[in-house]
């Protein structure tokens, strides 16, 4: 009870001497004393009843007040029928320690506000427990035909008055608190804020700091705290990378930096049923991962694409309902590299982590949920995993699919976060195959994605992924080049420039890119470069008297091209 609800009770005829503007202090009890020094008997929260007969003279107030505050009483309520009135050293020591204080009328007995106080504190425990007991029950059914995290979520924004948000490691909000006027009421926070926050927690992860992780954007502060599974992978057990990158993220509204303990560990809880959730979630994804798994091994093996089939009319219902037994299918095939693996000869299986990474990249970006990537089939095999994607047939037209997964567009709102998460210690990179409509070109989805993976694998960066498209293109032999080839190759035609570049600024590296992103064109290359055609005309001179090479030859352009796009 407030002590705001005590003043307003006629019935016991307290008067306010000092402390209005604390009237919304709790009382969770009441005690009666006469004692000089009191505060071994109290826990905090009290009414203190006193008669006053502790105090001799006017200095007594102060020491008895600065020990009632020290205990954390709520209030002191002082008797008039020994003295007639409160002493006025009572009143200045309680107004300079923001004590409230209260005379009790002689015609009031201390019984009857004991009787009062403990009457309403009953009765609000009681309450409390019948609190619990609901929310108990609706935390029990959140299960599958429930409302799974969005229960608890819903509790913090009632119960403490906290906005929070559930959010995948790639961003992707998952649940959260609900807004008025927002479209359906549903969870409000901006993509970009959902990748900043998923970010900022990879980053802190990874370092090693402990949760939960404090964040300013703009003028809104957040505290995250990560949500863990109960299922750990081999690599997350060597030594946490992996979970850093699966790990889902708590984000609330609000500084934890000064909460107390018991605010921090009911997070903490609340983390701990999200997590049931979540676990609750990959135990029903494992059937379309076995799935995946059989046709890849079927695939991999070599089997008679009648087996394949078969075996693909048994998981086109899972995956994609209504679409019919054989729609379109693609491959994406992704792989964790842990930086320092190879030197060391540890050789982590990451398998299991590029899985977690593909399913939830493979997720629509504005989809929300945890059930709504269901769809996806996703195995893992040593230290790749690979993604069987259904994709819906233009109707009437077998050889022509619907629009299928994109490489870049893959990476699109995920890149920021994952690459937070990997900086410093791996990368992540996808190959996306073409789409094909009959078992027989599983096969060569599944090699054309591991190609296009490899491309990917060539590029600067922590997250990288290539298409199919690609592979048509020159950048295909880049990667199968051996990295020492690489480098004698372009240190050979590329390293008199730079040399020559140190020393006179000439630009010639940047006159060599553009002249050759013209197709040669003098005048484009001249006007590109806001150079006159004449000072063009000499630094190609240069160049080719450095390298021995004649840029109006189809041969060394070409060389000169690899070069550039292998350094």
């Amino acid at each position: 009870m407030r002590l705001r609800a005590l003043l307003d009770t006629d019935a016991l005829g307290l008067k306010l001497l000092g402390g209005e503007e604390e009237l919304d202090r709790g009382v969770r009890g009441v005690m009666t004393t006469d004692l000089r020094d009191p505060s071994r008997y109290l826990s905090g929260g009290e009414l203190v009843l006193t008669g006053l007969a502790w105090r001799r003279n006017a200095a007594d107030s102060e020491p008895f007040v600065r020990l009632l505050v020290q205990a954390g009483v709520a209030a002191l309520a002082a008797g008039t029928a020994e003295l007639g009135d409160v002493p006025e050293d009572l009143v200045a020591a309680c107004a300079r320690h923001r004590l409230p204080l209260f005379a009790v009328h002689e015609s009031v007995a201390f019984a009857t506000v004991t009787e009062h106080v403990v009457r309403q504190v009953s009765g609000e425990r009681a309450g409390d427990l019948a609190a619990v007991v609901d929310r108990h029950r609706r935390m029990m059914t959140a299960g599958p035909a429930g409302g799974g995290p969005d229960v608890v979520l819903d509790l913090l924004g009632s119960d403490l008055d906290l906005r929070a948000w559930l959010l995948s490691p790639t961003g992707r909000l998952i649940a959260g608190s609900k807004v008025a006027g927002a479209p359906g009421d549903g969870p409000t926070l901006p993509a970009e804020v959902c990748a900043r926050l998923a970010a900022e927690q990879l980053a802190a992860a990874r370092t090693g700091r402990l949760g939960p992780h404090r964040v300013t954007l703009g003028q809104t502060p957040y505290s995250v705290f990560p949500v863990r599974g109960g299922g750990r992978s081999a690599a997350d057990a060597r030594d946490g990378r992996g979970s850093v990158l699966s790990d889902w993220l708590l984000a609330v509204e609000a500084d934890a930096g000064d909460w107390a303990e018991e605010r921090l560990d009911l997070l903490h809880g609340v983390t701990q049923l999200i997590a049931v959730e979540r676990d609750r979630r990959d135990a029903a994804r494992t059937v379309r991962r076995r799935l995946a798994q059989e046709v890849l091994e079927l695939v991999q093996a070599g089997a008679a694409p009648a087996e394949i089939a078969a075996r693909l009319r048994v998981a086109a219902p899972v995956l994609l309902p209504g679409l019919g037994a054989a729609p379109h299918w693609q491959v994406v095939v992704a792989h964790v590299d842990w930086d320092g693996d190879e030197a060391d000869g540890d050789g982590a299986d990451g398998g299991p982590v590029a899985q977690a990474l593909l399913e939830e990249i493979l997720v629509d970006p504005a989809s929300t949920g945890t059930d709504h990537a269901d769809r996806i089939a996703v195995a893992h095999t040593g230290d790749e995993a690979v993604a069987l994607v259904p994709l819906p047939a233009v109707t009437g037209d077998d050889d022509h699919p619907g629009t299928g997964v994109l490489a870049e567009a893959l990476l699109e709102s995920v890149r920021g976060p994952l690459t937070a998460g990997l900086d410093g210690d791996g990368r992540l990179t996808l190959g996306v195959s073409a789409a094909v409509h009959s078992a027989e070109g599983l096969r060569g989805a599944l090699e054309e994605a591991r190609h296009a993976r490899r491309v990917a694998a060539a590029r600067p960066g922590r997250v990288c992924a290539a298409g199919h498209q690609e592979l048509a293109s020159h950048v295909l032999l880049l990667p199968f080049v051996p990295d020492d080839v690489r480098r004698a190759f372009t240190a050979r035609l590329l390293d008199p420039l730079r040399a020559y570049d140190r020393r006179h600024r000439a630009e010639l590296i940047p006159t060599l890119e553009a002249f050759l992103d013209c197709d040669g064109s003098w005048t484009r290359c001249a006007s590109r470069l806001h150079l006159h055609v004449n000072t063009l005309r000499y630094r190609v001179g240069r160049i080719e008297q450095l390298t021995g090479r004649d840029l109006s030859r189809l041969e060394d352009k070409l060389d000169f091209f690899l070069a550039l796009r292998m350094s």
